[in-house]
């Protein structure tokens, strides 16, 4: 089996003044699914400090062919928001090969300074994170990739509100089809992803990775709660 570059961005990312609700409970989790077959998770957990936010992520993905381990990929990450401005974002990246990054940004100065696979990075201090979990990416034309430490250029095209079945409950989401320009040290192009939010909330989202025979693969919302 080929080895198979998942590439899923850290879902959640900003805290924007209330721009879109913190769990009750302080958490939130997502399944990854591929061919019907439950391959990982994402699980991020809110800390409240003062007018702070931390938001700490872990994504952990094992496929496994016969039994033996045929792929694995682990992210994780923690970022620091004051109202809707990235204060700091520590990262570690490992994907299924040789490939390791560990990515650090912090506000100084009023740039944010950053350091990834392309070395340090001054940025606008405004620039935020390519996280599908913050619904205000979809205005952006530049992210933060907090897998790699690079800054991608974006296009994102807004469809036809849809409704969608999850949990056996149907929900009206607003749809998006998302773009991300590749980067020379990438292996492949970025996939595109279709992306479901309800209320600014994502609920679902979806690509179809290039190394992978254009199997789709789904990350959806498992704590949603109607009530």
């Amino acid at each position: 089996m080929k080895s198979i570059i998942l590439i899923i961005y850290i879902v959640f990312s900003t805290f924007s003044a209330f721009s879109f609700p913190i769990p009750k409970d302080g958490e939130v989790s997502f399944d990854i699914i591929r061919k019907n077959k439950t391959i990982g998770n994402i699980v991020t957990k809110f800390t409240k400090e003062d007018q702070m936010v931390k938001i700490h992520t872990v994504m952990d993905i094992k496929i496994k062919v016969l039994f033996i381990p045929a792929y694995e990929f682990f992210q994780e990450t923690t970022e620091t928001w004051k109202e809707d401005e990235l204060i700091e974002v520590v990262g570690f990246t490992d994907f299924e090969d040789e490939r390791e990054y560990h990515i650090k940004g912090k506000d100084i100065d009023d740039k944010f300074i950053a350091s990834g696979m392309d070395g340090e990075l001054e940025l606008d201090k405004s620039i935020i994170t390519l996280n599908y979990w913050n619904k205000n990416i979809v205005n952006q034309k530049e992210l933060f990739d907090t897998q790699k430490g690079i800054v991608r250029e974006i296009k994102v095209k807004k469809l036809k509100n849809e409704i969608i079945e999850l949990n056996n409950k149907k929900i009206e989401t607003e749809k998006y089809i998302f773009n991300a320009k590749k980067n020379p040290k990438d292996l492949g192009p970025f996939p595109e992803y279709t992306l479901w939010y309800h209320n600014n909330e994502l609920i679902k989202f979806k690509f179809k990775n290039w190394k992978d025979k254009n199997r789709t693969v789904t990350i959806v919302r498992t704590d949603w709660d109607f009530n």
